[in-house]
């Protein structure tokens, strides 16, 4: 029986190599959330999630005061007993934001130390529907000062000469007429067959609005619009569903099955991104994905392929793995010691037990150090107690 012994946290600042922008910020930095979990078995599951571009810390303390002393001296099996245990302390910190982030990578951590005490790959461990590999979007597209649209027909295509057949750029920062040359340009440089994702990143501020736009993107054929209003502006996006022949994918953000069964209630969607680094981890993701195959909508989960290609893998309803070819904006490649390999448009799913990977403790010691909490340092289920390593 595994016993968690200690819990460790860290939260570093990697900075892009490049500054990037979306359709509404630009961003230089990259705040992550790492923890590690170990059993009395020796045994450790790794966790973590993005937590923005300013803030980090805030995941730090939300791991070590609030929450770790939770899990010390628990069985790693309880995890269900586990999440509504972080989940109920959380109740007036949490439910969203950084605390439910944090809770996510500590239940990510579980999986991950259980399945490799079973010395199973998550995806096996979870119970698998793919063994091998699992379809895969090429994302990427983002605005990069000088980047014209040639540049991003250019960049799109050589997605599809690496296999691809099916990509992802960015929309919704300029006009309506320069938005549609950006797509023409991407569109002409792809094919036809070619599948073609547009994510707005929250551009839109309603429907009128957005209906500049979806008219003259429509002849284009994109496979979906991705989150083209605010994530609780829940009847919009239901407006916009209705207006459109273009599926609406949301819910990168989204945090917890409520919110989900709301957008689904609502008909807001037709595509789930749902993260498990955000939602709830991947016990809260797996509650959705299973509530949304009721629906008869399926899951896209959003970037960290690293976490959830053996969740695609493991999930009837799920389509695609959004995957990031470098690290220009998924700069977290650099926090890992091993990469996911990918052919024909597929990612090759790890053998190895649990996530399959580590941390690449060399290049996260360059920006902070780990902080401990251990069960010596947990007299009892209310003391909350937190050591410097």
């Amino acid at each position: 029986m595994p016993i968690i012994q200690s819990v460790e946290v860290c939260s570093p600042r990697v900075p892009l190599d490049t500054v990037t922008s979306f359709s509404n910020r630009t961003v230089s930095a990259r705040h992550y959330g790492l923890v590690k979990v170990r059993s009395t078995d020796g045994v450790e599951g790794i966790g973590f999630c993005y937590v923005g571009s300013a803030g980090g810390a805030i995941f730090s303390v939300a791991v070590k005061e609030l929450l770790a002393p939770l899990l010390i001296n628990q069985d790693s099996y309880a995890v269900e007993g586990l999440w509504q245990k972080m989940y109920q302390e959380a109740l007036l910190q949490g439910r969203s934001g950084t605390v439910m982030r944090a809770l996510s990578a500590l239940d990510i951590a579980l999986w991950d130390l259980n399945a490799k005490t079973h010395n199973l790959p998550l995806h096996k461990f979870l119970g698998a529907v793919e063994l091998d590999a699992v379809p895969a979007y090429a994302s990427g597209g983002y605005y990069l000062d000088g980047k014209t649209p040639q540049h991003l027909g250019e960049e799109m295509a050589s997605y599809v000469a690496k296999g691809f057949n099916a990509v992802k750029m960015k929309s919704g920062r300029l006009s309506p007429r320069e938005e549609e040359i950006r797509l023409k340009a991407a569109r002409e440089a792809v094919g036809p067959d070619v599948e073609l994702m547009m994510d707005m990143n929250n551009a839109w501020v309603d429907t009128t609005q957005a209906m500049q736009y979806v008219r003259r993107f429509e002849q284009y054929n994109p496979y979906f619009f991705e989150e083209p209003f605010l994530p609780d502006d829940i009847e919009n996006h239901a407006r916009l569903a209705k207006l459109t022949t273009v599926p609406i994918a949301t819910a990168e953000i989204g945090y917890g099955r409520w919110y989900h069964k709301e957008l689904m209630d609502k008909g807001a969607a037709s595509i789930l991104q749902t993260d498990a680094a955000v939602c709830g981890g991947i016990t809260e993701w797996r509650r959705i994905a299973q509530t949304a195959s009721s629906y008869g909508l399926i899951m896209c989960p959003h970037w960290f392929h690293d976490l959830h290609a053996p969740l695609v893998a493991s999930t009837p309803n799920a389509r695609y793995v959004e995957y990031f070819w470098d690290d220009q904006v998924l700069n977290f490649r650099n926090l890992i010691d091993r990469q996911l390999s990918h052919k024909d448009g597929k990612v090759i799913l790890h053998q190895e037990p649990g996530l399959g990977f580590g941390f690449d403790e060399k290049f996260i010691a360059k920006f902070t150090k780990w902080e401990g909490i251990s069960s010596k340092d947990v007299g009892s289920s209310t003391k909350r107690a937190a050591i410097s390593r």
